[in-house]
């Protein structure tokens, strides 16, 4: 008897996650991805994923797992997840370039009785609609009647120890309650537990609204910030004092801004899809406002920073710490520390950062100096910026840092300490 065989569409933090755990519970598991370097380096054992160590990837291998580029491959799985990514272009409108060329690929090798699942995040119709389309034109199958067709939303949370891909409840949900039944028998080999939705529309639907919640939120408690440094409230003790309601309360921390592959990013696809529908989402807009404006706060903010040691920002050296969009990943998509180095250049500082995540970093495509002695830099800065509170920042070193230190984090206490 033949095993079943996986093939997983794009292998970025979302499919190769997905593409080991699918190996490990005995799937017959295909990797295929457009990019050479990415398949030369898993077929030689290297991952590029933070959460999936090499060691995985060669136990992946030694089970049979294969990388490729060929779009062949895809042509004798059982099933095919796609994973690819679905950004904001150059004007910051969505981005499915990645997912119309997926399903296009896919739906050239597809073969009646496959399942086809996707689990990029789009707006709410992206599966029932344009996917289904295109795969029915490249194959001539017709879905939930040759070939089953299901939306799955990624949920991974790069760095995050305690949830990953097996312990994190999977929604999952399909185009005909038949295509609902095949990837729940999917997804049940893989995670601990399965949310079943009542249609993709709402799979997709609640995905978006995940991390709309944190983005509205997010941008709610960084207004509140603002609000109590007019006042003369310590905002970090109100979010404290907050914070320890059992009940009816999420606790969110103000910051640079947001960054990462989602929470920037998949509101804008709500509110794009939600205006050709002719619907305006008013806490929308309203939070992008306030979000948007975050670099420049931190720039203002180092600008009064430094005024008070008797120092303009023009000539000053100022050091970035962390630059990834969230502590202890190397990820820097979306990332606020870019436009915060964009404007303290535009503002005449000398910016260096220090990462020891991110090997290169280059503001509108202008590498910045990266150092990689935290005290030497600190000792030749007229003020460091604490952008991403990366566990290799010790509050107290920080503190008793030689200049003066911005804490976007609210991590660190002392004289010479100015928090966000």
């Amino acid at each position: 008897m033949s095993r079943e065989v996986l093939a997983v569409v794009g292998l970025g933090y979302v499919g190769l996650p997905l593409a080991a755990r699918a190996s490990e519970v005995g799937l017959v598991t295909v990797g295929f991805d457009v990019s050479a370097t990415v398949v030369a380096g898993l077929n030689a054992g290297r991952s590029h994923v933070g959460d999936v160590p090499d060691a995985t990837v060669a136990a992946m291998l030694s089970r049979g797992f294969a990388a490729t580029g060929d779009p062949g491959a895809l042509a004798g799985c059982d099933t095919v997840v796609i994973c690819v990514p679905t950004g904001l272009d150059g004007a910051g409108e969505p981005d499915l370039t990645a997912l119309r060329a997926a399903g296009h690929t896919v739906g050239g090798h597809l073969r009646p009785g496959t399942l086809v699942v996707l689990e990029s995040t789009s707006h709410p119709g992206t599966t029932d609609t344009l996917l289904r389309e295109i795969l029915e034109k490249e194959s001539g199958l017709r879905a939930g009647d040759d070939f089953h067709l299901a939306y799955s939303p990624e949920r991974i949370d790069p760095g995050n120890p305690h949830y990953t891909l097996r312990n994190t409840p999977k929604i999952v949900s399909g185009y005909t309650p038949l295509c609902l039944k095949h990837a729940t028998a999917l997804y049940q080999r893989l995670v601990d537990r399965v949310v079943l939705s009542a249609g993709t529309r709402e799979a997709e639907m609640a995905k978006l609204l995940e991390n709309t919640h944190r983005y509205v939120n997010i941008a709610l408690v960084n207004e509140v910030a603002r609000y109590c440094e007019r006042a003369g409230i310590d905002v970090w003790d109100v979010l404290h004092c907050a914070g320890t309601k059992p009940f009816g309360y999420t606790a969110f921390q103000p910051g640079p801004g947001v960054g990462g592959h989602c929470v920037p990013v998949d509101p804008r696809y709500l509110d794009v899809h939600a205006a050709e529908q002719g619907f305006t989402f008013e806490l929308l807009a309203a939070a992008r406002r306030v979000i948007s404006g975050m670099p420049s706060r931190v720039v203002e903010r180092a600008a009064v920073v430094l005024r008070r040691e008797g120092r303009e920002l023009a000539g000053s050296r100022v050091l970035l710490l962390g630059v990834s969009y969230k502590p202890d990943v190397a990820d820097v998509r979306e990332s606020p520390a870019f436009p915060v180095a964009t404007l303290l250049r535009a503002a005449g500082a000398e910016v260096t950062y220090h990462d020891p995540l991110v090997p290169a970093f280059a503001p509108e495509g202008v590498p910045m100096t990266r150092e990689t002695d935290l005290t030497d830099a600190l000792g030749r800065a007229e003020l460091a910026i604490l952008l991403q509170d990366h566990a290799c920042y010790p509050a107290r070193q920080l503190a008793q840092a030689p200049c003066a230190l911005l804490d976007t984090r609210g991590k660190t206490a002392g004289a010479r300490v100015t928090l966000l």
